[in-house]
């Protein structure tokens, strides 16, 4: 937005803030029909609610910041580029994939399968790019859609950046060159350009052209210093992504501990009630309700998470013998002390670097960043060319759940009473969140007109010209406002009609947002279908839409009648006409959108080369006779535990392991750590010593994945010991207020605790026959 335009866009925000109060002030004051209160309360309460959206919207434009060019792409960074898919065909992931590989900035390019698929694994194979799926670890527990597989492959992987590209999304062979440069600021948590959908039509008849979003609104959130992260087509910053999911881990860690051993305390108290009726059986289950009690109590003073559960867990093995309880208190007492466990054995990672509290997992994660102080960048500029929904069932089902999310975290984790954002920050996220709640503004649109033409209650209790007076000036300054700030983005006319077409998504996605949020529902991730599902004509997926328009065609010929012959106001029956009019004009958007079939032949924008290599892996895949042809190179697979080692016990003791942290202690370091932590839990899950002394830098990544060693090693029975005297790693621990979890050991002796303290402790691999340094070096890099 030019400099000009700004100026204009601010003089008509003061004049919509100027007309708007006015307007709503005399309409509070002088204009309630009381008598009538039962459609004139919520007539005024919708407009007091547009009046506030469009003062947000003003407030948005206000700062709309248009960036210059990037600086130049730094040379030698990092990338991981991550597409994401469950369900797609595998010609739309290819055609991403292989565009995402052929990108200039060198990186690697990895497919985040969560279909787990072999023709995926096998494609992968022959196009050279990498192939995560999800691991055992993952089996019954939680799975949290694309927010879990993309924090899975977080976890085996360990490039700077990442960038993140949805199924359907092709990028540009630039696009890392495009964006890469604005992390030369090392505030800059993640960078988002915009979405294009190459299959839509230039009549947009679902709505799916996001050009006011992913232009001006985007531009306006930007200059406040909130941005969007949308879930695709954006890079970002590794270690932004851990440092959140390690504070929000530490944060919850306390109250999540408590909450779960008073809950399960009271489920193991009531199996001990109805299934130990016998004396010794009773006081079994009273001994395991009493460590449950003492070990809330712990908490409650602030005792080291990590000590407690382990301690807890083998108190309650002492006692919890199976052949002495029946299955329902041992199933009680198990589920309590998985979800009391500070490292999470009832998740498959105890890090979510990706807030996975909702369903729309983006705008979590960036709100919360933001929060930590994160900085974000919008680069308005389309690098990535996308698929749209193709059929009204599928458009409705995508927005519905975008909007369930939204309002999740609007009821959850509201952004007015989120520490740490700004002023501005709060409301942009506002903004967005409470644009969900126009489905009720357009209820009470919709019956206040038909109310007065059926019946002649006129909700608003004054002269007709001064409504009009008053009115007008209001309404031109906003839709002004919002043709001027669009700045000749298309669509604009079909974005007011899809916001109030949609009344009844947006209403359902708000109760099943609350209920999520209050009730503790469980939301449903619909993952958006890439090609069309839906034949024929979709009106019955519009019904209340078209009984609303039938309704008020119904109630404006009656009314229009009732003025002809004199028994209503004729200049109220010209304006409530009028209303009528606009009304089912907005709402016939959705009969367009239920006709809609498919956009027809379009040309594809993809280059010959990617399509026709596509088709050959196809081929390749399927027909491998006809083909004949091989991989053009090996994959690159993300990184896998080594064979186990025998291990060396002694006679009746427990097995204790020491490995040493590289000095510089990165993710590339950490994910070698727990490569060797994976193979000594295969070897009999013992306690494990990490000797930390060395480390003399450490990033979040690293500190992330020793949380989630710590996970690893309860989950198989076993334990994780941190010791060693490093400033580093005590401040990073101070940092992501980790001391209350877990403790830092000072030297090995306090480390390991009686049970393991005169067993043998073996050293890895790489450390026999070869002396410690040489270990350190090999298993965690150069100390």
């Amino acid at each position: 937005m030019t400099s000009g335009r700004l100026l204009v866009v601010r003089c008509l925000a003061l004049l919509v803030v100027a007309f708007g109060g006015t307007y709503m002030v005399w309409r509070w004051s002088s204009t309630i029909a009381w008598g009538a209160w039962w459609i004139a309360i919520p007539l005024v309460l919708a407009e007091t609610y547009s009046f506030g959206e469009s003062v947000l919207y003003g407030v948005t434009m206000w700062n709309s910041r248009r960036r210059p060019a990037p600086p130049p792409a730094p040379r030698g960074r990092t990338i991981d580029v991550f597409i994401a898919t469950y369900n797609e065909p595998l010609e739309i992931v290819l055609t991403s994939a292989i565009a995402a590989r052929d990108m200039t900035y060198p990186h690697k390019t990895w497919i985040l399968d969560d279909g787990n698929r072999q023709e995926f694994a096998d494609a992968a194979k022959r196009i050279g790019v990498g192939y995560i799926v999800r691991g055992p670890d993952w089996d019954g527990r939680p799975r949290f859609a694309k927010a879990g597989n993309v924090n899975n492959a977080l976890f085996r992987t360990s490039g700077e950046f990442i960038a993140v590209f949805d199924a359907d999304q092709v990028p540009d062979p630039a696009f890392l060159d495009r964006v890469l440069g604005y992390f030369d600021d090392p505030e800059v948590a993640f960078v988002q350009t915009p979405q294009r959908f190459w299959n839509v039509p230039r009549s947009d008849p679902l709505g799916s052209g996001a050009d006011l979003f992913y232009g001006p609104i985007q531009q306006g959130k930007d200059g406040w210093g909130a941005a969007f992260f949308c879930g695709s087509n954006a890079v970002l910053r590794r270690e932004a992504l851990m440092a959140l999911g390690l504070t929000m881990f530490s944060r919850s860690a306390a109250e999540r501990v408590r909450k779960a051993l008073h809950d399960g305390r009271r489920r193991v108290q009531a199996a001990v009630n109805i299934h130990l009726p016998g004396d010794i059986g009773q006081i079994i289950g009273r001994r395991a309700v009493g460590l449950l009690v003492e070990a809330e109590a712990r908490v409650r003073r602030g005792d080291v998470l990590a000590d407690v559960t382990y301690v807890l867990r083998r108190q309650i093995k002492s006692i919890a013998l199976s052949d002495m309880l029946p299955q329902p208190v041992i199933d009680a007492i198990t589920d309590t002390l998985g979800a009391a466990e500070v490292a999470r054995t009832d998740r498959a990672l105890a890090i979510d670097p990706i807030v996975t509290s909702s369903i729309t997992e983006d705008m979590a994660t960036a709100m919360h960043l933001h929060a930590l102080g994160w900085a974000s960048v919008y680069h308005h500029e389309v690098l990535v060319q996308g698929l749209a929904p193709e059929d009204v069932r599928t458009m409705l089902s995508q927005r519905q759940r975008w909007a369930t999310g939204t309002m999740q975290v609007f009821f959850s984790d509201n952004p007015l009473l989120l520490r740490g954002l700004t002023i501005g920050q709060r409301l942009m996220y506002l903004a967005t969140m409470t644009s969900y709640l126009n489905g009720f503004a357009a209820v009470v649109y919709i019956a206040a007109p038909m109310v007065f033409l059926v019946s002649g209650i006129f909700p608003i209790r004054c002269d007709s010209i001064a409504f009009f007076v008053y009115f007008m000036p209001f309404f031109l300054c906003s839709q002004t406002l919002f043709v001027v700030a669009g700045n000749r983005s298309r669509g604009l006319w079909r974005g007011q009609q899809m916001s109030f077409a949609l009344f009844p998504t947006w209403i359902k996605a708000t109760i099943a947002g609350a209920s999520a949020a209050f009730f503790g529902k469980t939301l449903t991730f619909a993952v958006t279908q890439k090609t069309k599902q839906a034949t024929g004509i979709g009106l019955r997926h519009i019904r209340p839409q078209l009984i609303a328009m039938a309704a008020l065609v119904l109630a404006g010929g009656y009314g229009a009648i009732q003025a002809a012959d004199g028994q209503r106001p004729l200049f109220a029956s010209i304006i409530t006409l009028i209303w009528v009019g606009i009304d089912i004009v907005l709402l016939s958007a959705m009969t367009r959108a239920a006709r809609y079939r498919g956009p027809g032949h379009i040309d594809s924008p993809f280059p010959r080369a990617l399509t026709d290599e596509v088709r050959d892996v196809i081929v390749d895949i399927h027909h491998p006779t006809i083909a004949g042809s091989t991989a053009a190179s090996q994959p690159c697979h993300a990184p896998t535990p080594p064979a186990a080692n025998v291990p060396v016990r002694a006679a009746g003791a427990e097995l204790a392991i020491l490995l040493y942290a590289a000095a510089r202690f990165d993710a590339v370091a950490a994910l070698a750590l727990r490569s060797h932590v994976a193979e000594s839990v295969l070897d009999g899950a013992p306690v494990v010593l990490v000797d930390v002394s060395g480390v003399r830098t450490i990033t979040p990544s690293a500190v992330a994945v020793v949380v989630d060693l710590l996970r690893l090693l309860r989950t198989s029975g076993g334990d994780l010991r941190i010791f060693g005297d490093s400033r580093s790693f005590a401040l990073a621990y101070e940092t992501m207020a980790l001391s209350h979890v877990t403790r830092l050991h000072g030297d090995p002796e306090e480390a390991a605790d009686s049970a393991y303290a005169n067993g043998p402790w073996r050293r890895g691999p790489a450390q026999r026959g070869r002396g410690a340094h040489r270990q350190s070096t090999i298993m965690s890099g150069p100390r």
